[in-house]
């Protein structure tokens, strides 16, 4: 793979058929200023401390539901929050998040589904927000306003103030539905969406391939990187299909990003299952080991690296998301890339 240019022009940096990642850390005029001499350490850590792998086969018998994420938190120093795709956060819970976390800690947080374009059920909005909301005759939210959105955006916002607070606030994934393609009409959306999130960081994921094309790549990641919009990289399955996104490695803020969905070709697109079927997946050394040099030079150009596991089944009795997680952080330190 050839080494990946860090300022000096635009446009990819392609593998030389050995691998699979494209890698193209920089899209701009010059070298970023925000570059370090020293790489930044990776964070790794899983898309979830609570999801069902995790709770019947990773946390020992006793930890109680109150106590998951403190002990999580002990052996991890990021987390990615998806919880809150489903249902908007309240800031109780978003307190005990800060309180039963050590200072240093960063949670990242999913954008709540009608803030990234998803069909959402009505009984998923809050009360006091259903009316303004029009539905569709599946009683889901369908198309709001951008005056609604913002409602909803609005109290997302209020409900992370105590992460805010503690300093412990990561970035606000923007996990893009696969059906959101590049027109000009999502350019405009994921503009007016940066707006609404004031000072906190942005990270968007696209999922359908068109936003990866060769002839498209470069003016994508200028617009994310123009805006302050962090662009997110992932590993997801070797599969010829509009909604499997390529593996594109960039950075496009000082925040490097990385998520994990595991390669199950077999069960990305298969009917049924939902999420527990399509991220089945367990990494071996050997794909984890394509990523060492990548997030090395993801480190070198950010000030800060995550890599985030989002396979989130179980292989044989094994958690699949925090087994990653350990084999990825022993394959970087052994090849010298500084761990967080």
């Amino acid at each position: 793979m050839h080494r990946l240019r860090r300022g000096g022009g635009v446009g990819p940096v392609c593998g030389d058929g050995r691998s699979t990642l494209t890698r193209a850390p920089f899209y701009g005029a010059r070298r970023p200023a925000y570059a370090q001499p020293v790489a930044t350490a990776v964070r790794i850590g899983c898309c979830s401390f609570a999801d069902e792998a995790l709770v019947k086969h990773w946390y020992p018998r006793g930890v109680s539901a109150r106590e998951r994420l403190s002990y999580y938190a002990e052996r991890y120093s990021t987390v990615e929050i998806d919880s809150t795709f489903y249902r908007l956060p309240d800031e109780q819970t978003v307190r005990g998040w800060a309180e039963r976390t050590p200072a240093g800690f960063v949670v990242h947080i999913k954008a709540f589904g009608v803030m990234t374009r998803h069909p959402v059920p009505l009984a998923r909005i809050p009360p006091g927000l259903r009316a303004e909301m029009p539905v569709d005759e599946r009683g889901r939210v369908d198309r709001p306003s951008r005056a609604t959105r913002a409602l909803v955006f609005s109290a997302f916002h209020r409900a992370l103030e105590p992460l805010r607070q503690a300093g412990k606030l990561g970035g606000i994934l923007f996990q893009l539905p696969p059906y959101v393609v590049p027109n000009p009409a999502s350019f405009d959306y994921l503009e007016w969406a940066r707006g609404q999130l004031g000072s906190d960081e942005m990270l968007v994921e696209f999922r359908h391939r068109s936003w990866f094309d060769e002839d498209r790549r470069a003016e994508v990641l200028r617009f994310l990187e123009e805006r302050r919009m962090s662009y997110v990289s992932v590993d997801a399955p070797r599969l010829d299909a509009a909604n499997v996104p390529r593996t594109l490695v960039a950075a496009t803020t000082p925040l490097a990003y990385v998520r994990f969905h595991g390669r199950n070709a077999a069960t990305w697109n298969a009917r049924g299952g939902g999420a527990a079927k399509r991220f089945d997946y367990l990494y071996d050394a050997g794909e984890l080991a394509e990523w060492v040099e990548p997030l090395r030079e993801l480190a070198g150009v950010a000030q800060a690296a995550y890599a985030l596991f989002n396979n989130n089944n179980v292989s044989d009795g094994l958690a699949q998301a925090p087994a990653g997680a350990a084999v990825l952080q022993r394959l970087l330190a052994e090849n010298g890339v500084p761990v967080g």
